[in-house]
């Protein structure tokens, strides 16, 4: 009988531990399917005493990962420490040198240093696996890499955080406030103690990071996105999206255009009956536009102990099978440079709010500055808005909500400059853009 895979896993939070508990219950199914056993012979954590809810008796411990990663007793080391820097990337190194097979949900890492650990994994012809790294339990990762490797994928997009779509959520179904949202999401346990990372698109936008290299094969490099995240959004938003047939979504999206491809990160709105607008509270969604077919998307829990680990397995059951491929979907010597498309190039529509001052001309004054960008408009919406807030209201201002046809966001940029020029409107004017479904 072929030996069992002998697992090495370095982190024992909510992850790790539900990982062996996950092997050690579906040990008789695993080795069925995979056909030889596996098994977690070797664990690494900050604290040895901490009850976890598993049995770690018969696993050899290590204090430091690094040396877990180059332990001779084991095939596959499983990261799941996270964090860009060491000690992850250093024992991911160590393992992929030493010729073992690597398994991680470390996004982070990824979006940094993939390139890098992809080089080594092929030097040593062994797997770097990640398809916990993006979405949870959705099989993102496999899908793209393998289910479209015969497809030119046009664009990918999708909610990569639960925790800004939780507050989206909760803004619309409840009229709340974004901080109010905000704090009952970390008291939840859904946002952290500091959750910029989350909420200003920082999270989504390693996750996308990964997902452009796979459909396009382009070199993973976090710092080519635009980035915005959802702090700036008000329930007036939330309720003209609502009126007016959309929902707000924060979405990582890239997409080929004939300058290359554009990825971006920002605020969204998504008309009410595209599949991704239904995708509420902490869940995740990825939409794949491939050349000919229409576009599929998957929907699952994009967090969690039980849903991250599983993807985790899954990956550890391919290395038990013998598969290997290149970790991007092709060597690495092949993918692509990627440069930050510039947003001022960016085309479609766009919802812009204003308040405009109500004295006579102001209209007219609005019009004459998208006239000149040649921007038409699709729709015009002046009345007072559910979900105003109260300085909006007192200060006498009309709301003006405009809905353009597609242009760019230069023009658009360009126009709204004139406007605040002209002194016609108060404060900064909101634009969310329009994404095609």
């Amino acid at each position: 009988m072929t030996q069992s895979l002998k697992v090495g896993v370095a982190g024992l939070g909510t992850v790790g531990a539900a990982l062996i508990a996950q092997i050690v219950r579906e040990r008789a199914m695993l080795a069925e399917r995979c056909g030889r056993g596996i098994e977690v012979v070797a664990v690494c954590a900050r604290a040895r005493k901490k009850d976890r809810g598993i049995d770690l008796k018969k696993m050899q411990w290590f204090d430091d990962p690094v040396a877990l990663a180059k332990a001779p007793g084991i095939d596959v080391f499983v990261e799941l420490m996270g964090g860009a820097g060491d000690p992850a990337k250093a024992a991911v190194e160590a393992a992929l040198a030493s010729g073992k097979s690597v398994v991680t949900a470390n996004k982070a890492l990824l979006a940094k240093h993939g390139a890098r650990l992809a080089t080594l994994a092929e030097k040593n012809n062994v797997a770097l696996n990640f398809e916990a790294a993006v979405a949870g339990a959705i099989p993102i990762v496999r899908t793209v890499r393998e289910e479209f490797a015969g497809n030119s994928v046009e664009r990918i997009y999708g909610i990569l955080n639960g925790t800004c779509n939780y507050i989206l959520t909760r803004m619309e179904q409840e009229g709340l406030a974004f901080d109010a949202c905000l704090k009952d999401a970390q008291r939840l346990g859904y946002a952290e103690a500091d959750p910029s990372f989350d909420i200003e698109g920082h999270d989504t936008a390693q996750k996308l990071a990964i997902l452009s290299s796979l459909a396009f094969g382009t070199k993973v490099d976090e710092s080519a996105i635009y980035v915005e995240g959802i702090s700036s959004i008000q329930p007036a938003d939330i309720a003209a999206a609502d009126e007016l047939g959309y929902r707000v979504k924060l979405l990582g999206v890239a997409v080929r255009t004939a300058k290359g491809v554009e990825q971006r990160v920002h605020p969204t709105m998504v008309r009410k009956d595209s599949a991704i607008a239904q995708v509420m509270g902490v869940t995740n969604a990825v939409t794949i536009d491939p050349k000919g077919i229409n576009p599929i998307t998957l929907i699952g829990p994009g967090a969690g102990g039980m849903a991250t680990a599983a993807s985790v397995l899954s990956d550890v059951a391919d290395v038990a099978r013998g598969m290997r491929l290149p970790p991007f979907g092709r060597p690495v010597a092949r993918l692509n440079g990627i440069s930050k498309a510039p947003m001022q190039r960016h085309e479609g529509g766009y919802y812009i709010r204003l308040l405009a001052r109500d004295k006579p001309g102001t209209a007219a004054t609005i019009a004459t500055r998208l006239a000149e960008q040649e921007i038409s408009l699709e729709s015009i919406v002046q009345r007072h808005p559910k979900g105003a807030s109260e300085a909006e209201t007192k200060s006498g201002a009309v709301p003006v909500i405009l809905i353009t046809y597609a242009t760019t966001e230069d023009a658009v940029r360009k126009a709204l400059a004139a406007v605040g020029r002209d002194k016609v409107i108060s404060g900064r004017p909101q634009v969310i853009r329009i994404e095609k479904n």
